[in-house]
């Protein structure tokens, strides 16, 4: 074999093993190694989890069952600084298209920065969501998103042919004196 047919061989060879190789998890803010000892026992062998951590593809995006329990997750851990539908309070917007931290644009930023936490009053959220519920919540930030899907790198090819951007429910104002 010549030194070009050797190299086109190892290329050939080591392409799989890097498309395979699991994503590595970072902390937001210092880009220190994430340490998944500190999660909580609880929720940490669900399918999900293992399927992530191994790929870092969050198989709840958009899977009904796993945005109901994520909505309630958001309700009560995330509305309060992030708004009821992500749309940014004291803290900043999930809905769009802007991130302030831009690693949070595809899942393994976004479930580093929960896990870890981030600057301001954004806590490392390892002592009050298992890994699973970080991932169900991640699902329903995913799902608040208002922009075009294209743009939206966490579904699928075939999600983002399906997604429909998100509209707030419209609440009709109600007239107390109807005559």
């Amino acid at each position: 074999m010549t030194k070009p047919q050797i190299l086109a061989v190892l290329a050939l060879t080591l392409v799989p093993l890097t498309a395979m190789a699991a994503p590595q998890f970072y902390n937001t803010i210092d880009g220190s190694p994430l340490n998944f000892d500190d999660a909580m026992e609880e929720g940490r062998d669900t399918e999900a989890v293992k399927h992530f951590l191994d790929t870092g593809e969050n198989i709840y995006v958009e899977d009904p069952a796993a945005l109901k329990e994520g909505e309630e997750l958001f309700a009560g851990m995330c509305s309060g600084c992030h708004g009821h539908y992500g749309e940014g309070k004291i803290g900043p917007g999930l809905n769009d298209s802007y991130w302030t931290y831009p690693s949070n644009e595809n899942d393994v930023g976004l479930f580093s920065t929960l896990f870890g936490g981030a600057t301001g009053q954004m806590g490392p959220m390892t002592g009050s969501l298992t890994m699973d519920e970080m991932l169900k919540t991640m699902a329903w930030v995913r799902h608040l998103y208002t922009g075009d899907p294209k743009d939206a790198v966490w579904l699928t090819k075939d999600q983002q042919a399906r997604f429909k951007p998100f509209a707030p429910p419209v609440h009709a104002a109600k007239d107390p004196d109807p005559s």
